[in-house]
């Protein structure tokens, strides 16, 4: 039993708080302390350490009635020291001494930094200020996306000073390495999940301000999926993809033609006066079992037998319950694409960074929604504006879609032509060496799924090896234009590049990023189902329907990816060795030697901490400018290396280097494989493709051939400065028929700010 005498005693926090002397907390101080030096020690130490304090504080503190934090832990350290536990004394002192030099250092930069947000996110738009462009969904001139960033500001520092290790924190300030989203470190947020609608759908489930029911309808199923991916939002820093989006709606076009069947077919019998000769009750059971939107009509034939008029009608009624069941899925997916197009989440701030991926489901009710969702992204938004999201990722697959013999070759082909006008789909292949080698012929969950911005999860060393349910952790990229730049020959310090320094200094740097991951890990282990309702508490993670609402969340956290990223190769090889990949055997042949040890090295680490750490070939524009301004204040202006304002995307080739598409495809197509955290490859065509489908599949094909494992084909997009139509315009725009040069009456104008026609 604890002495009474502490009853009496407050404890004056660094708050200024007062709070009643706990006993315990001294004991679990001194534990901290055994902890950090010694594997295996005798309990009674600690706690004939903890009593030695109490008496102190007994003896000096029993008059005064308050003791503050400060003198606790003074205490600690006298007996610490009078006690000879000389390891844990210091141990304990040096922690105090980090702890405050951080909190001083937090204090004295958010005294400057808070002035400069004031006057940088306050008062300055997002034209003028980076910060507020850092996220390019979120409109940082708006009240909420101000408040986001001025968090954002104060979190980033607070996780620099309190909860991470100073080497990271130091690595991350000085460009050597970019911890991505750090902002949300102290949140212990997850980056991305591909969401899983069947789980969702099945028996229906909870935004947190209320309940949703299994939808009844495609337009439900379309609605509540973007309820889904909004909800989800609001619990990760980054990104929600859906991973069989066909898949997932099929069963919603399949209850919506049910639907449209009976009321058809009740609505004729009754016209026709057959009513009192059928038992529609039993049409209905009977209805209810189709399994296709394209049964055969004939399985009525006992009914319709009877007279000829009585056929006509159940042909009449199909008829008209497929039409009508195509034009609600278009609608559904129209409905869905602007929903994610002009929905907000986190504060109002921000549409969501969504994704989806479909292509392969053959059944007539998946077609039907591949077929409505490609058709409505091709119409575009009430202006005819090509909708930013969901980014669409059309799945390539031979003997589905592929070869024209293929049932969906159709639909494949019109991704092809959609893609030609809008940008979107992208592509994945899931016959590539990578994601085939996990695919399971009928089980649609071993389909690789990609996030738009190109992340992707399948390889799991910790349980199944799916798509739905999982998601990136958190990445940190490296900068390996820097490691290129100390070891290579562009300082013209050396001859010959010092590859031995070059790669010594990179298992360092990898190590760094793996013991920064793993921390970052820990304090998302540390949260609990409650602190994340809809991704834990509706089961969105794989096996989160196995959590209590107050257990840790380790044993599903595990099955996501800890990704080790890198940008900038092609400036690294530069300045290794004077080429970049694109421009000779030698360089590619050292490139791939380079990536390759990084994913053998996170092979490694998976082996010895049973997690799934992944290479990643980071999607980090913005990143590139920041690490190539820190290097180019140190090293100064190196050609072909620091002197443009970006380093060039991951493995990629660079933008200003004259190539192929079969080239490029052919270069980067070897990094795929090696990258399992996620990549993507771009081919820029510089006209017109819409009316050129061959030309555009023909490039779509070359990916296919090449290894690519996900890929996009960007094209000139033009948009019309007086009627705001974004497409492709030739000599008139489609829309207001304006030629170059000429005006629009404002009254035209203001009619198509109205209808949008």
């Amino acid at each position: 039993m604890e002495r009474e005498i502490f009853n009496d005693i407050m404890v004056v926090k660094r708050s200024g708080q007062r709070v009643a002397f706990n006993p315990t907390k001294v004991a679990i101080a001194i534990k901290k302390g055994f902890d950090s030096v010694y594997d295996e020690y005798d309990e009674k130490n600690v706690n004939k350490v903890k009593e030695k304090v109490l008496d102190y504080i007994e003896k000096e503190y029993k008059e005064r009635k308050t003791i503050g934090v400060e003198n606790i832990q003074d205490a600690i350290e006298e007996v610490l020291k009078k006690m000879k536990y000389d390891e844990v004394y210091e141990s304990f002192k040096g922690y105090r001494e980090r702890r405050a030099a951080s909190r001083e250092a937090f204090v004295e930069k958010q005294q400057h930094k808070f002035v400069k947000a004031i006057e940088s996110l306050g008062l300055k738009s997002a034209s003028e200020e980076n910060a507020k462009r850092e996220n390019a969904n979120v409109d940082g001139d708006g009240p909420m996306g101000t408040m986001l960033h001025f968090g954002s500001t104060v979190s980033k520092e607070f996780a620099k000073a309190y909860l991470m290790d100073s080497k990271y924190a130091r690595a991350h300030d000085e460009g050597a390495i970019h911890i991505h989203d750090l902002d949300f470190w102290p949140m212990g947020t997850t980056t991305c999940t591909q969401i899983d609608l069947n789980k969702l759908f099945k028996k229906g489930f909870s935004t947190g301000h209320g309940f949703l029911r299994t939808p009844n309808s495609i337009s439900s199923y379309s609605a509540l999926a973007a309820i889904a991916i909004q909800s989800n939002q609001n619990e990760q820093h980054g990104g929600q993809s859906i991973p069989a989006f066909d898949y997932y709606m099929a069963p919603g076009v399949l209850k919506t033609f049910r639907k449209e069947f009976k009321q058809a077919l009740y609505d004729l019998i009754d016209l026709e006066g057959f009513k009192e000769f059928i038992n529609f009750d039993n049409i209905v059971e009977r209805i209810d079992k189709i399994e296709s939107i394209e049964f055969d009509i004939k399985e009525f034939d006992d009914i319709t037998s009877k007279t000829t008029r009585l056929k006509e009608v159940f042909d009449k009624a199909y008829e008209i319950a497929y039409n009508k069941t195509d034009r609600s899925t278009y609608q559904a997916m129209e409905a869905f694409i602007h929903n994610l197009n002009t929905m907000h989440s986190r504060a109002g701030a921000q549409v969501p960074f969504s994704s989806v991926n479909f292509g392969t489901d053959t059944s007539p009710e998946g077609r039907m929604v591949i077929r409505d969702y490609l058709l409505a992204t091709e119409a575009g938004l009430g202006h005819g504006e090509t909708p930013i999201f969901p980014i669409s990722i059309f799945k390539v697959k031979e003997g589905v879609n592929y070869f024209k013999e293929d049932p969906s070759y159709d639909l494949f082909r019109l991704a092809c032509r959609v893609s030609a006008k809008r940008l979107f789909p992208n592509f994945s292949f899931l016959d590539s060496s990578f994601n085939k080698a996990f695919y399971v012929p009928g089980d649609y969950q071993t389909e690789v799924g990609y996030m738009g911005c190109r992340t992707r999860v399948l390889a799991n060393v910790c349980g199944p090896a799916v798509t739905p349910g999982r998601g990136n952790l958190s990445f940190t990229s490296i900068n390996l234009p820097r490691l290129g730049i100390k070891y290579g020959i562009a300082l013209g310090e050396r001859d010959k590049a010092d590859m031995k320094g070059f790669y010594q200094e990179l298992d360092d740097v990898m190590d760094l990023v793996k013991g920064q991951l793993l921390q970052r890990f820990e304090c998302q282990c540390s949260k609990s189902q409650k602190n994340f309702k809809f991704l834990l508490g509706s089961h969105v993670w794989i096996n989160s329907e196995k959590l209590e609402p107050n257990s840790k969340i380790r044993t599903v956290l595990k099955h996501g990816t800890l990704s080790i990223g890198f940008i900038g190769l092609a400036e690294t090889l530069k300045a290794l060795i004077g080429e970049h990949h694109g421009e000779s055997e030698k360089a590619q042949k050292l490139g791939l030697e380079i990536i390759k040890h990084m994913r053998e090295k996170c092979d490694k680490y998976c082996e010895e901490y049973n997690l799934n750490f992944t290479c990643l070939a980071t999607p980090a524009e913005g990143l590139s400018g920041r690490f190539v301004a820190i290097d180019k204040s140190i090293y100064g202006k190196i050609k072909g290396v620091t002197d443009r304002e970006y380093y060039t995307n991951s493995f990629h080739v660079p933008v200003y280097y004259k190539t192929t598409a079969k080239h490029k495809m052919e270069i980067e197509g070897k990094y795929h494989k090696l990258t399992n955290a996620g990549h993507i490859s771009y081919v820029e065509l510089d006209g017109d493709t819409v009316n050129n489908v061959d030309a555009f599949e023909s490039v779509v094909r070359i990916m296919h051939d090449n290894d690519i494992g996900y890929g996009a084909i960007n094209h000139p997009v033009d948009r019309d400065p007086v009627c705001g139509y974004v497409g492709v315009i030739k000599d008139v725009c489609p829309r207001c028929g304006r030629h170059e040069g000429e005006g629009v009456p404002m009254e035209q104008i203001n009619s198509y700010d109205c209808c949008g026609r």
